[in-house]
């Protein structure tokens, strides 16, 4: 049966439909040229077209076709191939990120490992510094509780002693406000300051002297009969009025009570103790206080006077001090001159003794000298034997160097 154009061209149109359907860059060029053809074989149709025209469009199609297969089937090869390589890069590529991932993970254990163990040894560290210093800081409190302990005693001791002092002190106003009590104070600190400063013997407390009069201490002094008297006298009520005074008045009235309790002292030392022949010309009237006896000096000069004109000196405590040593000073000296003799004899004795070994160290000296030139002498000798031997020494060197000149050797050395 004749194919006709008509179904020729049906044919074309769906080959061309087909073309045109893919994506393919070849095919779609075929179906472009598919198409110019048909526009071709139309306008040609529209004039007549041959079986061979139409034969060799078909002929060309097919070549087209086959060439367009086979350039798919290269392609689909080509791409094969480069999706395997891209699969074998893309498996090299995952192989070497895990096995990098691997090599990580590995090294961020090993180093969370060695955190953890560094971690682990700061916080025993920590731990045994904290439990170091717990113990220190249990060890100091336990040091400051007992030296707090301790300052508690002693502060309560303190307030005993206050307590005591206190005690003592209301003793002491009650003392200081009897006038007998007072005066047994002022005497009894007189004695404690004698006794420290003189021997046994050179006192005497509470002596009668021949007008039957009994002074607080008579000190016998060396070399004469006359004794030095000391009476103890605490006129305290009129300068603690004056302390206490606000008024003029006040002031006045104690300092004229002052005036009149100490001159009366005054006169009486000078009345009963000054006995010519019997004590000195001098007596010291002991005042227990050194306030007191500042008080007097800075603000009582006339009362002072007058007991310089009564011969009666006023004394502190330390200046009663300074005279008892004074009078320990005389003493010492009376000693001496009465051992003067037996000194000057020991002196002389001593003299002896001291000429003698004068004589004996310039005999010692005589007999070092002859030592000396005897050790001088034995220097000698042994330099002379010490020169001998080196000569000796060097003569045996030379009879091994050679035999034959050793006698003539010798024989001028020994010449």
């Amino acid at each position: 049966m004749m194919e006709t154009a008509p179904d020729r061209l049906a044919q074309w149109l769906a080959v061309l439909s087909e073309a045109l359907s893919t994506t393919d860059p070849v095919l779609i060029l075929g179906a472009v040229v598919l198409g110019v053809l048909l526009a071709l074989l139309l306008r040609r149709g529209q004039g007549g077209t041959t079986a061979a025209e139409f034969a060799e469009i078909k002929g060309r199609l097919t070549a087209m076709s086959e060439m367009t297969v086979r350039r798919q089937a290269e392609e689909a090869h080509a791409l094969d191939e480069r999706v395997e390589q891209v699969a074998t890069r893309l498996g090299a590529t995952l192989d070497g990120v895990s096995r990098r991932l691997s090599d990580s993970l590995a090294e961020t254990q090993r180093q969370n490992s060695d955190t953890v163990a560094r971690l682990t040894e700061r916080v025993d560290t920590l731990a045994r510094h904290m439990g170091d210093n717990l113990a220190e800081a249990g060890r100091r409190t336990s040091e400051s509780l007992s030296t707090l302990n301790e300052r508690l005693a002693v502060i309560a001791e303190a307030k005993q002693s206050l307590a005591d002092l206190s005690s003592e002190v209301g003793s002491l106003s009650g003392v200081l406000a009897n006038k007998q009590a007072r005066g047994a104070f002022g005497q009894v600190r007189m004695e404690a300051i004698i006794r420290d400063a003189l021997p046994v013997g050179a006192y005497e407390f509470q002596a009668t002297l021949s007008n039957g009069k009994r002074p607080d201490c008579v000190i016998r002094l060396p070399n004469t009969p006359a004794s030095l008297v000391i009476d103890s006298k605490f006129p305290l009520e009129g300068f603690e009025a004056l302390r206490v005074a606000r008024t003029p008045d006040e002031q006045k009235a104690a300092r004229d009570a002052i005036r009149t309790v100490v001159g009366r002292h005054i006169d009486d030392i000078a009345e009963k103790y000054l006995i010519p022949g019997e004590t000195q010309d001098t007596a010291l009237m002991f005042v227990p206080s050194e306030s007191v006896y500042g008080d007097l000096h800075e603000h009582f000069a006339d009362l002072v006077q007058r007991a310089h004109r009564a011969r009666v000196v006023i004394v502190a405590p330390n200046i009663l001090m300074l005279a008892v040593q004074t009078v320990q000073a005389v003493i010492k000296d009376a000693k001496m001159r009465d051992q003067a003799g037996l000194i000057q004899r020991e002196v002389g004795l001593l003299l002896g003794d001291v000429a003698r070994l004068a004589e004996r160290v310039a005999e010692l000296e005589r007999h070092f000298g002859l030592s000396t030139k005897a050790l001088e002498k034995v220097s000698a000798s042994a330099a002379r034997i010490s020169g001998r031997g080196e000569r000796l020494t060097a003569l045996d060197l030379e009879d091994e160097s050679g035999a034959s000149s050793a006698p003539a050797r010798l024989t001028s050395r020994a010449s």
